[in-house]
């Protein structure tokens, strides 16, 4: 994807100008896409005892010389309840309908929706809000009956920690398993650059479910990643 991947020691910050070390010498950075929260980007400005981030970042994003890809603050997306919302959130402010449909996402604190929830949990998946890496996840096809009702109960206790949405119908693709080819079901993130003009990054993340019949692709859960390359076909070249 002709990105560098680094850590924060790999980082420095000197005249609140971000550098990143190499073989060669120091070379600048003008945009960061981070992969840690808030906390502990830069002990200077937020956790002091933070070793994952850079001294100094925040002065020299305060100061414009780079560009915070996912800027601090944004983790409030993170709650996944946002989902219902994001239609409402594009007619109001860009006054215009979605292009894409969004996934159909049940609010599990309005009455109405969850009792339709609880009635269906064999049918839909249902995720705690704060949660990520395919923890606090109800997948209702492939669960148990005791699954279910441990899910019911802590919806009941606590239903703003929880949304729900259809089981979706993954892509298979073929994978080397004990020296055999088998499916495995993947999904595919793509990277956008929207500016001036938009750039389709020409890669992506592919991640594989490992496990025979499951849907959880997350690392943290034994999934796995494959190579992703995106082609620009004549069309697009003309388009460009």
């Amino acid at each position: 994807m002709g990105i560098e991947l680094v850590e924060g020691r790999d980082l420095l910050v000197h005249n609140n100008i971000v550098y990143m070390r190499t073989t060669a010498g120091l070379k600048r950075i003008d945009v960061i896409y981070r992969r840690i929260d808030d906390d502990y980007l830069d002990p200077l400005a937020f956790e002091p005892d933070s070793t994952l981030g850079v001294p100094g970042l925040l002065n020299a994003y305060r100061a414009g010389n780079v560009a915070l890809a996912n800027a601090i603050g944004t983790g409030v997306a993170d709650d996944k309840a946002i989902y219902a919302y994001v239609p409402a959130i594009i007619r109001y402010y860009l006054g215009e309908e979605p292009i894409l449909p969004n996934v159909e996402t049940y609010l599990l604190s309005d009455e109405i929706q969850q009792k339709y929830v609880l009635e269906h949990l064999d049918e839909l998946v249902v995720k705690a809000v704060g949660e990520s890496g395919g923890y606090g996840m109800l997948i209702g096809p492939y669960s148990t009956a005791a699954q279910r009702d441990a899910f019911r109960r802590q919806v009941i206790i606590n239903p703003r920690n929880y949304i729900a949405q259809p089981t979706l119908a993954f892509s298979r693709a073929p994978c080397i398993i004990d020296n055999q080819i088998e499916p495995r079901h993947v999904d595919l993130r793509p990277f956008v650059l929207f500016g001036e003009h938009v750039t389709i990054v020409p890669g992506g993340l592919t991640r594989v479910a490992l496990k025979r019949g499951s849907l959880v692709v997350n690392s943290s859960q034994g999934g796995g990643s494959k190579d992703t390359w995106v082609l620009v076909g004549p069309a697009a070249q003309a388009n460009e």
